[in-house]
């Protein structure tokens, strides 16, 4: 399975970015598909999940500013980020889970938040 990540990039403090995420080449289909993001000296962690019945989950600190959503048709999840501060700053991976227990990471998109 191969995760194209796109939308990653430069904005300033407050301002908004979109990031999308195609999947291709499975066998079988995704039940799973998510954001995770790791910055600087950090270690990895979750930023939002999406089921394919569209049940999201998102981490605490991206609650009421951060949306996935999901087009099963496409295979593509998406992440709209509201409300961007430098602690967004991080390099943002799209991760893919299949029914059969698969696991596929993208290659990963910078996110800079920085005036």
């Amino acid at each position: 399975v191969q995760l194209q990540a796109s939308g990653g990039g430069l904005v300033q403090p407050g301002g908004s970015l979109g990031l999308s995420c195609a999947a291709s080449g499975s066998r079988f289909s995704i039940r799973v598909m998510g954001w995770y993001r790791q910055a600087p000296g950090k270690q990895r962690e979750l930023v939002a999940t999406i089921t394919r019945d569209d049940r999201s989950n998102y981490a605490d600190s991206v609650k009421g500013r951060f949306t996935i959503s999901r087009d099963n048709a496409k295979n593509t999840v998406y992440l709209q980020m509201n409300s961007l501060g430098p602690e967004d700053t991080a390099v943002y991976y799209c991760n893919a889970v299949t029914y059969i227990g698969q696991f596929y990471w993208g290659q990963g998109t910078q996110v800079t938040v920085s005036s």
